[in-house]
């Protein structure tokens, strides 16, 4: 597949994970890869093991200084982009009552704040018809016990998607927002649970999934690709869920 041939894509939290599954999918559909992480050495190694010269930058995603310098390194490397995948995120399960301030402000300042000034940033650098895509949850609208902060937070990242996507409208960018369920990720592991815990967790939510199953980071890549395609060129300010059918409620009685 070529559906992405030549096109510049940006991936922030592309060294693992689905940023790093949409990586490989983008540069098997042709595209020239760039990612993002906080870990320089995670960063290096995972460009290196994607291979076909993608460029691999350590920026934050939560500062406003590392996303300034992540365009100015793209703007020098290729000029312009096609692709802009907002996928870099973290989350702190704990209940309400135990949420500290430097939680809720790493969660909202990462995975929202962060989102929005990425995108900003990227706008004088995105070509017009280029699309943008922004890694939500199912967690945005679901309102599971101990995510307060990590779905408000995700809850205003589809706000912005679908306001971007009329705003961006005159230039042709189409903006999505991917909705993920439980999908096998580093996340929960990086949230502070050990493996039983993940496991468990898995296991808990396979019981309730109609397919039996969590997803795959190559999974969710696939619908990333698409939507970041042409095949997908009269598709903007759309949700799409991507959870086995787990937020299908079942009719009781």
């Amino acid at each position: 597949m070529s559906t992405l041939q030549n096109k510049v894509a940006v991936i922030t939290g592309g060294n693992s994970g689905i940023g790093y599954a949409t990586a490989e999918e983008f540069i098997a559909r042709g595209a020239k890869v760039v990612i993002t992480g906080r870990n320089r050495t995670a960063v290096e190694a995972a460009a290196a093991t994607l291979g076909n010269g993608t460029l691999g930058i350590t920026a934050n995603q939560a500062s406003l200084t590392d996303a300034a310098q992540l365009t100015e390194q793209v703007k020098t490397t290729y000029g312009k982009v096609d692709v802009l995948f907002v996928n870099a995120g973290i989350g702190a399960f704990v209940p309400v009552d135990q949420v500290t301030e430097a939680q809720f402000d790493e969660t909202m300042n990462i995975n929202f704040k962060g989102a929005f000034f990425t995108v900003q940033k990227f706008l004088p650098l995105l070509n017009d018809g280029a699309s943008i895509v922004l890694l939500s949850s199912v967690n945005a609208f679901t309102g599971m016990p101990g995510s307060s902060v990590y779905s408000a937070s995700k809850a205003a990242l589809n706000s912005l998607g679908r306001t971007l996507s009329r705003e961006l409208a005159s230039r042709n960018i189409r903006v999505n927002v991917v909705n993920p369920g439980p999908i096998v990720t580093p996340i929960l592991a990086k949230a502070g649970m050990d493996d039983d815990s993940i496991a468990a967790f898995h296991k808990k939510f396979a019981e309730r999934i109609p397919l039996n199953r969590p997803g795959q980071s190559a999974e969710v890549a696939k619908l990333v690709a698409f939507l970041a395609s042409s095949d997908a060129s009269f598709i903007t300010g759309a949700e799409y869920n991507i959870d086995g059918g787990l937020t299908i409620h079942e009719l009781v009685g």
